[in-house]
């Protein structure tokens, strides 16, 4: 045994463990409006709990494994923490990468270790619905910002007369649409455009009528509950599907489904996460990320639902193109990537 490898792995070990520790720090933060109120301006414990009204001993703590794990800044002269620029836009601004919501899928995911465990010896499902609610809203605001960041000004030109098409009014289905952000933003940057979103979940569904009626959309943003396999409509300009595919028990039927519902002449923009054909080219932070959410989350949905497919958030665009294929559809390209999505474009 070389102790040198021994001691490497144990210092591998220590990282995982301490952001695993942290990761409910960062979600009381976020809970509590920490980060916020430290964007303005630096403060010793003390001065934050004034500043917050929570208890001086527990923001000790709090902000000392913040600066810790490199969150938060800490200045030994005075004793005051603050947060950087960068910090702040990462952890307290809702419209930036929102890290505080990833931790929140994170621990509202592994709530369910329980019957995760038994599901490994079962082989049963547990579907997307059966978890803590901290899963749906984390994904909604986590997802949401990237999705502003690069739906409208990146992913909608990079495909073939859809901008165009959006601009002089068409019809949209986003099928999976969660909390239905991703509706929203497309019904705010094409005015002449209608969106209905579909998704199985009727909590989330709710939600998303309630968002849609307070920015005053409702006349032509509509969600319904319905499957990726019933969701209504006919000649449908553009079909929508961020992030769900993969999570689907039958991917196949829903690109059956999506291929009746478009018009002879639409479009499927498809986004999937970010993963090689090739397994060992996953190994990499991105990689064991998706790997250990997809333990928890789409591996099981998948086999909770009939249709035999459990593709996982790794699938890698091979199996996404085969779904394809097998669904009909002739044409199937890469239109856009970023370190986390890829982004296809699907035609008749």
């Amino acid at each position: 045994m070389d102790n040198d490898q021994v001691n490497a792995f144990m210092e591998r070990f220590v990282t995982d463990l301490a952001a695993t520790d942290a990761a409910g720090s960062v979600v009381i933060g976020h809970r509590l409006g920490l980060y916020r109120a430290l964007t303005r301006g630096p403060a010793t414990p003390e001065e934050f709990a004034e500043r917050t009204g929570c208890h001086p001993r527990y923001l000790t703590e709090w902000l000392r494994g913040q600066a810790a794990g490199g969150y938060v800044e800490h200045d030994p002269r005075t004793g005051r923490f603050s947060l950087t620029e960068e910090q702040a836009f990462c952890l307290a601004d809702p419209d930036g990468p929102n890290v505080p919501a990833a931790f929140l899928i994170a621990l509202g995911m592994l709530r369910a270790e329980p019957r995760i465990t038994e599901a490994f010896r079962t082989g049963a499902g547990v579907g997307w619905h059966e978890h803590h609610e901290d899963v749906f809203i984390g994904c909604d605001a986590f997802f949401r910002p990237g999705y502003a960041a690069a739906l409208v000004p990146d992913w909608i030109p990079a495909l073939d007369g859809v901008d165009a098409k959006l601009t002089a009014g068409a019809r949209v289905a986003d099928v999976g649409c969660g909390l239905g952000s991703s509706s929203i933003l497309l019904a705010e940057a094409y005015p002449r455009t209608t969106v209905t979103g579909f998704d199985y979940h009727a909590e989330s569904i709710a939600r998303a009528r309630a968002r849609a009626a307070e920015k005053g959309l409702t006349d032509r943003v509509g969600f319904e509950v319905a499957t990726a396999q019933t969701f209504t409509g006919a000649d449908v300009d553009l079909v929508t599907m961020f992030d769900c595919l993969h999570d689907m028990g039958d991917p196949l039927g829903a690109a059956r489904r999506v291929r009746e519902a478009l018009a002879p002449d639409g479009t499927w923009l498809l986004v999937e996460p970010f993963a090689s054909d090739r397994v060992e080219e996953n190994f990499t932070p991105i990689g064991r990320l998706y790997y250990s959410a997809s333990t928890f989350l789409c591996v099981p949905n998948g086999l909770s639902q009939p249709g035999g497919y459990a593709l996982g958030a790794q699938a890698g665009e091979a199996a996404i193109h085969e779904v394809m294929t097998d669904a009909g559809f002739t044409r199937f390209r890469r239109a856009a990537q970023t370190p986390f999505n890829l982004v296809y474009e699907i035609r008749r």
